[in-house]
């Protein structure tokens, strides 16, 4: 990949930006101030989610571009709490009224659970999965997938499914890499996001980040950034400002050698957010 204009291919033939942009509390003083200057920047691969609060945003920002909305790639999530469906239905015609579209590029179950020790989960996920596919095969959404999915959570999915995942958001970074998941849905053709790919303060002053930063003549950023694209994860940024905005588009000019890869690959454990589907949120420092 050569750029952010760059389109991968997912499972149902849907191409999708090699990079994103995350709208997760992009928004200040109740304005799409920082979803406009994404768009300026070079973003079409918008990332929002009902829990975000940023739909509406996302929808302003759009029409205020003047840009065709066919040329952008706007994904939304349904919640915990509006699984199931009859739920997941009326969760999707809210966030296309927020959005102000009359349909989604990609529509995903935000987490496998509601809850860590909610029983009947599997039977959930089934049956927001049945509403999405009827969305999908009414030319509603164009492609549909999950968040936050372990290989366990997606088998029990693909028992039942007529509509194979397209695509899973995980949390990946440097130091949190999920290995056992992204190689999952590698082998079931489910291509992998990543959420949080610059993962935290304590990737960011990692030893060998900076190093690796130094040495490519980088920042910090675009060498996760980077990571990412070559291990074939689409990474989902997210910033405030115009200039770490464009720094972490470019990251297709450089190239990361198999032995720093390989150093990457096995840092220590660090930078996890503290969320896991199955256990409750742990709240680190």
């Amino acid at each position: 990949m050569e750029q952010i204009k760059e389109l991968i291919t997912l499972n149902n033939g849907v191409q999708i930006p090699a990079i994103g942009f995350g709208t997760y509390k992009a928004v200040k003083g109740d304005t799409s101030e920082v979803i406009r200057k994404a768009i300026r920047c070079g973003y079409r691969y918008l990332d929002t989610a009902s829990f975000y609060g940023t739909e509406k945003y996302v929808g302003e920002a759009i029409r205020e571009s003047g840009i065709p909305r066919k040329e952008f790639f706007i994904v939304s999530k349904v919640w915990k709490d509006e699984m199931g469906y009859e739920n997941t239905k009326k969760a999707f015609t809210r966030t296309l009224k927020n959005l102000g579209t009359d349909y989604l590029d990609l529509y995903l179950i935000h987490w496998p659970k509601p809850t860590p020790d909610y029983d009947d989960w599997e039977e959930l996920d089934r049956e927001t999965w049945k509403a999405m596919e009827e969305l999908c095969e009414e030319g509603k959404i164009r492609a549909i997938g999950l968040s936050n999915f372990l290989p366990h959570h997606i088998e029990s999915l693909l028992k039942t499914c007529r509509i194979v995942p397209a695509v899973d958001q995980l949390e990946f970074h440097p130091g949190y890499t999920q290995e056992a998941a992204v190689r999952h849905c590698k082998e079931k053709g489910i291509w992998v996001q990543a959420w949080s790919p610059l993962g935290r303060a304590r990737v960011m002053d990692d030893r060998l980040i900076e190093e690796l930063s130094t040495k490519y003549q980088v920042s910090p950023a675009q060498i996760c950034l980077r990571y990412a694209l070559q291990k074939g994860v689409i990474p989902i940024p997210k910033a405030s400002s115009e200039e770490r905005m464009k720094n972490n588009k470019d990251v297709f000019g450089f190239e990361i050698s198999m032995e720093d890869m390989c150093r990457l690959d096995t840092m220590p454990p660090t930078g996890w957010s503290g969320e896991h589907p199955d256990r409750e949120r742990v709240m680190l420092k």
